[in-house]
């Protein structure tokens, strides 16, 4: 069945998640964070998860979406593939944290390799509704219709353009079980991801990465790079997701730093090709 167009606008169920230490540290884990701030709850100062951990409480409003908004059967539920975040992040989350997740479809449009559907979703604090995190999560169903008409209700926030080359380059092994240990590390579970039968029935070489992990790994070394290993002080992190990464490998990591102190960056796979791009993040100073 085809993407139904009347979903855009639709609200969908939220979710409300009260954090853990466990989940905080194994998300950190999943990710490779293993700094002081993120994977110690005996330390100084208090644990924080990583900032895109914003993505493992998204995921439970985003399964909804493709039930009772879209209308998709199993079929093609296995065929979404996430190609762009947005996520800006207005306070640390701890441990104790009571969050509700919102979410609303904002754009439907139909692209030559499927339908597309952005989402913005909004996690805030239950009991006061102060914002904690607010993403745009941009999905294409491969080789899916579209019934009815397009549109977009709201567009994500802009970002200025890169001043010139990405000069810093950062090459990140990726286990190939990389993928598996994210999955049960987060919560996020698509077996394009985990199982090699299902990834090739539904047209991919092998398993991929998700490219929330390549995100936020990135998200990672720009902490390290230009926040003084502090988390608390990305307040945004952003890219297109493109080329897929085959666990086993290797990622580069390309970066510099662009004009009024955003960082722009890019992930490149282990075939020469852009997984990662358009990638922006923004550091308090």
């Amino acid at each position: 069945m085809p993407v139904r167009g009347e979903a855009l606008g639709a609200e969908l169920p939220p979710a409300t998640v009260e954090v853990t230490a466990r989940m905080t540290l194994a998300y950190a884990a999943g990710i490779g964070d293993v700094g002081p701030r993120t994977f110690d709850d005996a330390g100084a100062e208090p644990l924080v998860a990583p900032p895109p951990f914003c993505v493992r409480l998204e995921w439970a409003v985003l399964l909804a979406s493709r039930t009772a908004r879209l209308g998709l059967d199993a079929q093609e539920r296995l065929r979404v593939v996430h190609v762009e975040q947005d996520s800006m992040f207005h306070r640390p989350i701890r441990p104790g944290d009571a969050l509700v997740t919102r979410g609303r479809i904002v754009a439907v449009r139909l692209t030559r390799a499927g339908a597309l559907v952005q989402t913005r979703l909004t996690t805030v604090h239950a009991d006061t509704e102060d914002p904690v995190a607010t993403s745009w999560h941009s999905s294409i169903y491969r080789g899916v219709g579209l019934d009815g008409e397009q549109g977009r209700e709201e567009e994500p926030p802009g970002f200025p353009a890169p001043p010139g080359p990405l000069g810093t380059r950062v090459r990140i092994p990726i286990a190939r079980e990389a993928a598996h240990v994210y999955t049960e590390c987060s919560g996020i579970w698509n077996p394009i991801h985990t199982e090699r039968r299902v990834a090739r029935e539904t047209g991919l070489p092998d398993v991929i990465l998700h490219g929330s992990v390549a995100w936020a790994m990135a998200g990672r070394e720009i902490v390290q790079a230009y926040a003084e290993g502090d988390p608390t002080r990305l307040r945004r992190l952003r890219a297109r997701f493109r080329a897929p990464i085959v666990p086993g490998g290797a990622i580069e990591l390309r970066h510099a730093r662009g004009h009024g102190g955003g960082v722009h960056f890019a992930v490149i796979n282990d075939a020469g090709e852009t997984s990662l791009a358009d990638g922006f993040a923004e550091i308090a100073s």
